[in-house]
């Protein structure tokens, strides 16, 4: 019991495990920032303004004009009619600025935490609901963060918007004399400045945000030595995962015995095929015989070399192939016949060595390996 109770007092001070991390995303927990999202939509709406300004005039005449003649029948027909028109002139404008928004919305998501989908995250609980839960939230150093990043926010985009507005209020001031579209092709010509100096702070505030965000997630999936253990336990301790490592241990012991007792089989082979000494693969075919070539010794390492010295002490010919040596190890098995794919390529490899020890001259073959038989030296293979 004491020592149950020392457990659950220890500090946590470990950082989460990867599995721990996973778990919580499985919750719906990631990191994320408000203020990336605010700094991807507004520099979206700029873009979109952007792309705006060189129809101006047509879309400032355009939408002056979207429902002035609602109220208007024109050539007997029904206020219904334009009204569709200018909601589907709004759907269009829509679509235009809401489908980028919505794609820089979910990159930005990409970039600072990941999506996770889980339907824990939409779990029925009480707590949602609980005032007395909602006041900790509040009054949390969580919600004070928040508080005080929210004021500097203000004060700080307030002051450099505040600031430049104030070094160009002369200009500013002679705008109420022109026409609507002429002030705003005025005022474009000094708020790019403004609009870059506050997306460089915007820009700012975002990443310190996403910085503490950062630093909270992670806080807060902290772990004991203790939960480090009991998950280690969990994974390696398990009974699945331990029989497993079981079972490959017992395949890979099994196969290593094997193939040192078959090395004695090499002298009954018809040819070795070698990687030049990191693999090696005995095999036995006798022409005029039905069947394939049969595989009578093979390993890899030590083995391949004790398997190569039988070879040359047997006087049986030793073939160099990197490809064929590495593909008749990884699919093949000590005691059975090569694999249907490899018919073509060891005929061509086992009817050059035929004419070599024959005595005869001839050029070494190009032997072709299926592609989905070509393997790196630990087995794996290039996709």
């Amino acid at each position: 019991m004491a020592e149950d109770n020392q457990n659950s007092a220890q500090e946590k001070t470990e950082q989460p495990t990867q599995r721990k991390i996973d778990k919580a995303k499985e919750e719906g927990k990631t990191v994320t920032s408000k203020e990336m999202y605010v700094l991807s939509s507004i520099v979206v709406l700029i873009g979109m303004m952007y792309i705006f300004s060189f129809n101006f005039n047509y879309v400032i005449a355009n939408w002056k004009t979207l429902f002035s003649n609602i109220t208007t029948v024109k050539d007997g027909l029904s206020p219904i009619v334009p009204l569709k028109d200018a909601l589907f002139k709004v759907f269009i404008i829509s679509l235009l600025v809401g489908i980028p928004t919505l794609i820089i919305t979910i990159f930005t998501q990409l970039m600072v935490g990941g999506i996770t989908f889980s339907f824990k995250a939409i779990e029925w609980k009480s707590s949602k609901i609980d005032p007395i839960a909602g006041l900790k939230r509040i009054f949390s150093m969580k919600g004070l963060v928040e508080l005080i990043k929210g004021i500097l926010k203000v004060f700080l985009l307030f002051g450099v918007g505040f600031y430049l507005l104030y070094l160009e209020t002369p200009a500013l001031v002679q705008l109420s004399t022109e026409s609507f579209e002429n002030s705003l092709i005025t005022a474009s010509g000094f708020f790019p400045l403004l609009i870059i100096i506050l997306l460089i702070a915007l820009f700012l505030i975002a990443i310190l945000d996403w910085s503490w965000q950062k630093y909270s997630f992670l806080k807060s999936l902290r772990m004991n030595r203790q939960d480090l253990k009991d998950e280690s336990k969990e994974t390696e301790g398990s009974p699945e995962v331990k029989a497993k490592i079981k079972r490959l241990q017992i395949e890979t012991s099994r196969k290593a015995m094997q193939q040192a007792e078959a090395v004695d089989n090499v002298e009954n082979a018809t040819a070795v095929i070698v990687n030049p000494t990191h693999f090696a693969v005995a095999l036995k075919y006798d022409v005029g015989e039905a069947g394939a070539p049969e595989v009578l010794a093979m390993g890899r390492g030590i083995i391949a070399e004790r398997i190569i010295n039988k070879a040359q002490e047997s006087k049986i010919t030793v073939f160099r192939h990197k490809l064929l040596a590495r593909a008749l190890f990884f699919t093949s098995e000590i005691g059975t016949e090569i694999s249907e794919k490899l018919y073509t390529a060891v005929a061509i490899a086992l009817a050059y060595i035929y004419k070599l020890d024959k005595g005869e001259e001839i050029i070494e073959p190009d032997i072709e390996i299926p592609e989905d038989l070509i393997f790196n030296e630990d087995g794996s293979q290039n996709k």
